[in-house]
């Protein structure tokens, strides 16, 4: 029967043992995410206001209407094409496509012009094949289940082929002056390129912002199980992503064509990445389920304002690159520490 004392040589319990190290604070955890929380939302913009002022102090001619209007104007095609894709990759896609639906649209627009359809016509013609790119897109990744990268990366070479294999490797060159007019028309200072480039990121952001559509976009890239399950048609959904998202890159696409009256198969190359690194760098998690419009047009002008300090302040252009690559990595390693800080 136990008398109720320790054996003789036994230490009394825990005596001897080493103290566990204290668990992290919640509160501190909690403060360290509310952090990274405010630089993933808000970090855009406050570099974005620093690069500025920064450029407006030290760049003579920085402030000047016409160097901001052509920091503009040069974001437009990646503007349009990115504002679209916000909405893909927090319905939790991808889209690589972009870059050859954009140089298949110039295409197909010049191509027809030049067999006598009426320009605007063509442009139309043009600017619509990007939305039946994207229905393939959203049928092959949400009704198949095959890896968006994967799709919209074999995709985008099938669209490049096929813009090579139509203009035979020349360029398409459109005599008719009416291809041109919404290329290179401007109300007073601002080409129309601009106004539309502003035009579509106010819809794509107040569609995500404001609608049952845009909470349909969060739900699906937060939780694809349980926003099925709630009720919500997540293959429609994420379709209609992919959809908006090709169209903006053939709307893109046949903006340019009509700029240089010309259809050209390689057009817009390396507008896929640029594209998804002006997301990552407005905040969007990469992994879905979290971001804003307007923070994507934040990344873009931020990206913009780089490039253009660049050449103002007579840096060399080789280091820009560089530059572009290390704002995306850090936007990527808030969002890593983000998420990982949550699961």
């Amino acid at each position: 029967m136990s008398s109720g004392v320790a054996p003789q040589g036994s230490a009394p319990p825990s005596a001897d043992r080493p103290s566990e190290p204290p668990s992290s604070s919640p509160r501190a955890s909690r403060t360290a995410l509310g952090f990274l929380s405010g630089v993933r939302n808000y970090g855009v913009l406050v570099s974005f206001a620093v690069l500025f002022a920064v450029l407006a102090f030290t760049a003579t001619n920085f402030l000047t209407s016409g160097n901001l209007l052509n920091v503009l104007d040069q974001s437009t095609y990646l503007g349009i094409i990115a504002a679209a894709g916000t909405l893909v990759i927090i319905a939790g896609g991808f889209d690589l496509s972009v870059a050859g639906t954009f140089a298949l649209a110039g295409v197909i627009a010049a191509k027809l012009a030049t067999r006598g359809v009426d320009p605007t016509l063509a442009l139309i013609i043009g600017a619509a094949s990007g939305g039946v790119v994207g229905f393939v897109n959203g049928m092959f990744v949400a009704r198949f289940g095959i890896n968006p990268f994967i799709t919209t990366l074999a995709t985008g070479f099938i669209l490049s082929g096929l813009a090579l294999v139509i203009t035979g490797g020349s360029l398409i060159l459109v005599t008719n002056p009416s291809f041109g007019n919404i290329g290179t028309a401007q109300l007073g200072s601002v080409t129309w390129e601009s106004i539309i480039f502003l035009i579509w990121t106010l819809i794509m952001g107040l569609l995500l912002a404001r609608t049952i559509f845009g909470r349909y976009i969060y739900a699906c890239g937060g939780n694809q199980e349980a926003a099925r399950l709630s009720g919500i048609r997540v293959t429609a959904v994420r379709t209609a992503t992919f959809m908006l998202s090709g169209f903006a890159a053939s709307l893109a696409g046949v903006l340019s064509a009509s700029r240089v009256s010309t259809g050209q198969a390689d057009a817009g190359q390396g507008l896929q990445l640029t594209a998804v690194a002006a997301v990552v760098v407005g905040g969007t998690s990469i992994w879905g389920g979290s971001g804003a419009v307007w923070r994507t047009v934040v990344g873009i002008f931020l990206l913009g304002l780089v490039s253009n300090g660049f050449n103002l302040l007579g840096i060399n252009q080789v280091y820009e690159q560089v530059v572009f690559g290390a704002i995306v990595l850090l936007a990527a390693t808030v969002d890593a520490r983000l998420r990982r800080g949550r699961t």
